[in-house]
């Protein structure tokens, strides 16, 4: 198998890239088609480093050595391309995900380790913020659901942390986070966590995503009603009456919930609120990508990881701090 080319199963994934010279040479040839490139200047006058894995650029400036994970989500990280690359492989591919718990068991590291690096992982995946659906005479469906427990099982501490907040503050009593969805049928689908149901919240959100002149269907949420005008052509389906009216419905979507909420509470079981955007990222991107194989979509992640840094004290940053 050539340097360029992709495996096509976990088996061929786990054979070919055991060989850390291997992996180098893979992500080397992704990161840069035509040539290496110093990171700092942009110059190709540069010459690898054999005993070090990695380059030294032969203008004159602070960082001239540099290594293939340099401005990526790679950056700062003792862990081994042999390590990350089948990590990336799994997440990429796994429909409900991977616990850190077993990714540490698999690749012989920390819970802790393994958990950052699937964070670090997750924020490659990340495109919902830039795209943008419907259009030319598509459908996009658009609803929103609750995530988390139920405070009746949630002990003392875990409740404190949401008394006194009401359903349309950031979080609900119940402990639960509001996540918008807008999926356009045979297509993409677009997450965000919301502070609140509201129509001020929720339509700005679908103006920012959903093209001009598309169909919209939605259920009866009063907050959607905005939506009707020369914008959008909206349908409403009532579920009070009917799940579907002809071709008005938003199971779409809420299948993708489906998805979503197995992966949450049968694999990753649970998911601090300001976090929650990150599980969405990754659970859209393997929707998004469902009509590419195994390797297509280990690809497209290892294609995404560049200028893409997340520090440790970042990532555990909480809210507000």
């Amino acid at each position: 198998m050539e340097k360029t080319q992709t495996p096509k199963t976990l088996r061929e994934a786990m054979v070919y890239f055991s060989d850390p010279k291997r992996c180098l040479d893979y992500a080397v040839a992704r990161r840069w088609p035509d040539g290496v490139t110093c990171p700092t200047c942009g110059s190709k006058a540069v010459h690898f480093l054999a005993n070090q894995l990695r380059w030294k650029c032969s203008e004159k400036h602070a960082k001239r050595q540099f290594s293939v994970k340099v401005g990526t989500i790679f950056e700062d990280s003792p862990i081994g391309l042999d390590k990350w690359i089948p990590a990336m492989w799994l997440l990429a591919n796994c429909k409900n995900g991977i616990s850190s718990y077993e990714l540490g068991r698999d690749l012989g590291v920390t819970q802790r380790t393994a958990w950052f690096m699937l964070h670090r992982i997750r924020y490659a995946m990340q495109t919902g913020s830039l795209m943008t659906l419907g259009g030319g005479g598509k459908t996009v469906e658009v609803d929103e659901t609750w995530i988390g427990g139920s405070a009746r099982m949630m002990n003392r501490k875990q409740r404190g942390r949401h008394r006194g907040v009401g359903k349309t503050g950031k979080y609900a009593v119940s402990g639960k986070a509001i996540v918008l969805g807008m999926l356009e049928r045979g297509g993409h689908v677009a997450t965000k966590v919301v502070p609140n149901v509201q129509r001020d919240t929720l339509l700005p959100e679908v103006v920012r995503h959903v093209k001009a002149g598309t169909e919209v269907h939605t259920d009866e949420n009063s907050a959607y009603f905005g939506l009707v005008g020369p914008r959008y052509d909206h349908r409403i389906v009532n579920h009070a009456v009917t799940y579907v009216d002809g071709k008005v419905h938003t199971n779409g979507v809420e299948n993708f919930w489906s998805l979503l909420k197995r992966g949450i509470r049968g694999t990753y079981v649970s998911v601090e609120p300001f976090h929650l955007f990150r599980y969405l990222d990754e659970q859209a991107f393997r929707f998004n990508e469902r009509g590419g194989t195994d390797g297509e979509r280990f690809a497209e992640v290892l294609g995404s990881v560049t200028d893409r840094r997340l520090p440790y004290k970042q990532l555990t940053a909480q809210p507000g701090t």
